[in-house]
């Protein structure tokens, strides 16, 4: 990939926000990064700073498709989608299939949106591949389709709002790569990367992996399984049993949740660190509380804001960038006091809104 890997501190300080960056109609100018050629695998990336509608034309009927609710980190995409939709002033029907098993529930549940009179689709897709009919069919009834978060091979698709999750694994292994550089004395790495073959996870597992080769870094078999709590929890355990002298754990956000408890009962707090390749609440806290190392923050709360500002500007035939999504950086003790909170994060006690009148 011809992506531009810039180390975590000066990725911090570029985009760490001011505290403003998310009042009211405030959010923009924000400083993103820009794929070109677009949808690309292997496109270079590119800053660019990001500009917002200041309102919709008409109040546009978007519907959103997400793979479910269950976790923090979809909760932050829906307060992303729901307050630039209330923002510009568009209508918005949001709709999860309860999982990433459900495909035939999304595809379903994508068709119904669009019989119902959907202008544009907005896609959190469960499936890499999967949708590419649903979306042909979508896209060629002149409605445009925006992949948002977790990436879809179609061709079909307008436009695209998300990162590399093969960055985002990068940059965990390159944060342990820069502590144990070759030469020192190695350690072992439990890794976790989420649920086998889904698009997002065999992209974070290829970066994870290629950002440690040559280090000191010894990365123990990968441990693939649903982000579900007790899946991930059994995983971890089964690792702690299995290696004594394993010293960090890195996996998703569910997993480095999971394992703060079992580290704190085992007394390994010190012994065996944590560290997830992307960000949610209960990731951010245990970051400032000591009992998570790192992590990399994708800003998802944007990506949602893009992908709908991108609906619109399509919708009403106006410019807008294709492939886009916030920059990549890693958040640690060091700098969590720098990052504002709600650049990457929803706001404390949101809960799910599932629908947008205007």
């Amino acid at each position: 990939m011809k992506l531009v890997l810039k180390t975590a501190t000066a990725l911090a300080l570029c985009a760490a926000l001011p505290a403003t960056a998310f009042a009211e109609e405030a959010w923009f100018p924000y400083e993103a990064e820009e794929v070109t050629p677009a949808f690309s695998a292997d496109g270079a990336v590119k800053p660019v700073t990001y500009e917002a509608l200041a309102s919709a034309e008409k109040a546009w009927n978007i519907c959103v498709s997400f793979p479910h609710m269950k976790d923090a980190y979809w909760l932050g995409v829906d307060y992303g989608v729901v307050d630039e939709a209330k923002r510009l002033g568009v209508n918005l029907n949001l709709v999860e299939a309860g999982g990433y098993t459900e495909l035939a529930k999304q595809i379903s549940q994508i068709e119904d949106c669009v019989s119902g009179g959907a202008d544009a689709v907005i896609v959190g897709a469960i499936s890499y591949d999967g949708l590419n009919n649903v979306i042909g069919e979508v896209a060629a009834k002149g409605i445009p389709v925006i992949d948002v978060i977790n990436g879809v091979s179609s061709e079909d698709i307008s436009a695209k709002s998300l990162v590399s999750f093969k960055v985002m694994g990068y940059e965990t292994g390159a944060y342990l790569a820069a502590k144990h550089p070759a030469g020192t004395e190695p350690v072992q790495v439990g890794w976790f990367p989420g649920p086998a073959g889904a698009g997002w996870v065999e992209a974070a597992h290829a970066g994870f992996m290629e950002a440690v080769k040559g280090s000191a870094v010894e990365v123990l078999e990968p441990r693939f399984g649903d982000t579900g709590k007790e899946t991930q929890l059994k995983l971890v355990e089964d690792v702690l049993q299995a290696n004594p002298d394993v010293r960090y754990l890195a996996g998703t956000a569910v997993t480095a949740e999971a394992a703060q408890g079992l580290i704190r009962e085992r007394g390994l707090q010190g012994k065996v660190d944590l560290l997830a390749f992307y960000m949610t609440p209960g990731v951010y806290t245990g970051i400032q509380r000591g009992f998570i190392l790192a992590a990399p923050a994708d800003s998802m709360v944007v990506q949602g804001r893009i992908a709908m500002d991108q609906a619109v500007r399509i919708l009403e035939g106006k410019d807008y960038i294709k492939h886009v999504g916030p920059k990549i950086f890693v958040v640690d003790p060091e700098n969590i006091g720098e990052v504002e909170r709600t650049n990457i994060l929803p706001p404390d006690g949101f809960s799910p809104v599932f629908s947008v009148s205007n």
